[in-house]
């Protein structure tokens, strides 16, 4: 989610500079620095922009250089010769002389130079808005890389998980007996004591299925297999992964949960480490 874009415009009289910055975010979320003479078209390029990137806290920049000799600050004549008629009236008034540095004095006095309004002009804002369009397309072909290159650390890390799944396998049969031979050796201890042998087995039989995995491995390699598969249905599927990746972690805390073996233990801790990589790497997904 996170990209670069700029564009610079060259027009006669001006040099218009065309910055978008894009980071993670789960919505869209837009500051936009745009000079005043633009804030009428602030609205269409907010609208633009939210249908080029969707999502991410972008940054949008426009900025405005002057090339030529044309300048929006100008004296306003008309106020300035006002000016100088009362001055000298009240010279002549007052029997004083006016002052050397009455034309200093003057361009101090309120309104006597004036800032006018540029106009966007139509010719111009064609030009402006063909540079967003192609500063969005550079952010979007710097997400495109990224995106590549995130889809195969992706893919990755849920073969990784899925090859500790295999892992699993070989230490189940060496788990079950190990339960087994605990429990009748506890029982072992206890042999003064009368007990139902039939129940007896009933019970030890509940308790190795309920210690059973392969319910959890069947659904944990479904999500595995459902991530992957998802992610080559093009963009807008960040959340739907998020939520895979939800499903995948349940899995594996239950399959942890269920373990009582050490190396089985270390496989989910491994497990988990490569869905952390996931989850965190998501946020970058739109």
């Amino acid at each position: 989610m996170t990209g670069f874009g700029k564009t610079v415009v060259e027009l006669p009289l001006k040099k218009i500079t065309i910055e978008v910055k894009s980071l993670n975010s789960k919505q869209l979320d837009l500051s936009a620095r745009i000079p005043s003479y633009l804030r009428e078209k602030e609205m269409e390029l907010r609208s633009l922009i939210g249908q080029q990137l969707e999502r991410g806290k972008v940054e949008f920049a426009i900025y405005i250089e002057n090339t030529g000799a044309v300048s929006s600050t100008i004296f306003n004549q008309p106020v300035i010769q006002s000016y100088k008629q009362q001055i000298d009236t009240l010279a002549g008034t007052l029997n004083i002389n006016t002052p050397e540095n009455w034309f200093s004095v003057l361009l101090k006095l309120p309104e006597t130079i004036r800032t006018e309004i540029a106009e966007l002009d139509e010719t111009e804002w064609n030009e402006i808005k063909k540079g967003v369009k192609s500063a969005l397309d550079q952010l979007r072909k710097f997400r495109e890389q990224e995106g590549t290159m995130l889809a195969a650390f992706l893919t990755k890390r849920i073969e990784e998980i899925d090859t500790l799944l295999k892992e699993v396998e070989k230490y189940e049969p060496e788990r079950i007996e190990k339960i087994r031979t605990r429990i009748i050796d506890a029982m072992a201890a206890v042999s003064q004591t009368d007990y139902d042998k039939n129940r007896f087995e009933q019970e030890m039989i509940y308790h190795v299925e309920k210690l059973d995995v392969n319910e959890e491995k069947s659904r944990l390699r479904n999500h595995l297999n459902y991530f992957i598969e998802t992610m080559g249905k093009g963009s807008g599927q960040g959340k739907k992964l998020g939520f895979i990746a939800q499903e995948i972690g349940r899995e594996i805390n239950t399959l942890g949960s269920k373990s009582n073996h050490t190396e089985m233990q270390k496989i989910v801790v491994l497990m988990k480490d490569n869905l952390e990589q996931i989850k965190e790497q998501i946020l970058n997904v739109l």
